[in-house]
C-alpha cells in the first residue's frame, strides 16, 4: 500500500503543486515585468528587478537561481535567456550591462556571470568606486559546465562547452572546447 501512497503523492505533487506554484509565480513576477514564455517552469528563485528579466519559451529552470540586476532602476531587460535553455540549481546572474544566453544552451549548477568589477584606485574606498562594465553574451547550443565563472566582456561563441570549474575571462570562439583558471582552449569539437 506504501508504494501506491508514494506514487500517488509524486505525481499529485510533480503534476499538479508545482505547475499551480510555478502558475503563481509566472503571474507574480509577470505583474512586476518579469517575461517568462510558453512551457517554461519557474522554480523558486531570487530576483531584485523582475522586469529585468526575460526567459524564453521551453525553458527548464532548477530551484535557487538568483537573478540580480545590479543597478539603479532603468528600462530592461537585461538579462535576456532565449529559448529551450537549461539552467541549473543555485546559478547566479550578476548584471550591470546585459547578459544573452542563445537557444538550446546548457548551463550547469552553480554558474556565476559577472558584468562588472570594482574600482581598484588608491585612496578611495574599492566599495564606492565605479568599475568597468561589459555584457556577457553566450550563443546557441553551448555547454557550461558546473560553478563556471564567466567575466565582463565575454562572448561564448555557438557550439563551444566550457569544462566545470573553469574562469572564463576572454571570449571563446564557436565549436571550441575550453577549461581551466583562467579557461583556456583545450581542442576543437
Amino acid at each position: 500500500m506504501s508504494y501506491f501512497l508514494q506514487h500517488g503523492f509524486f505525481v499529485l505533487k510533480v503534476r499538479y503543486l508545482n505547475k499551480l506554484s510555478s502558475g503563481l509565480r509566472k503571474l507574480r513576477y509577470g505583474l512586476l515585468g518579469m517575461k517568462v514564455g510558453e512551457n517554461t517552469t519557474l522554480p523558486s528563485v531570487h530576483v531584485t528587478w523582475p522586469h529585468q528579466v526575460a526567459i524564453g519559451n521551453n525553458c527548464l529552470l532548477e530551484r535557487s537561481i538568483y537573478f540580480k540586476y545590479d543597478g539603479i532602476w532603468k528600462l530592461g531587460p537585461s538579462i535576456n535567456i532565449h529559448n529551450n535553455v537549461f539552467v541549473g540549481t543555485g546559478c547566479e546572474f550578476n548584471i550591470t550591462k546585459g547578459i544573452t544566453i542563445g537557444n538550446d544552451s546548457l548551463i550547469a549548477s552553480g554558474c556565476r556571470f559577472i558584468d562588472h568589477d570594482h574600482g581598484m584606485q588608491q585612496g578611495q574606498l574599492m566599495r564606492i568606486q565605479n568599475g568597468p562594465e561589459e555584457a556577457i553574451s553566450v550563443g546557441q547550443n553551448v555547454w557550461i559546465g558546473c560553478n563556471v565563472v564567466v567575466l565582463k566582456g565575454v562572448t561564448i561563441g555557438d557550439g563551444a562547452i566550457v569544462a566545470a570549474g573553469s574562469v572564463v575571462t576572454k571570449s571563446i570562439p564557436s565549436n571550441e572546447i575550453w577549461g581551466g583558471v583562467p579557461a583556456k582552449k583545450i581542442k576543437d569539437r
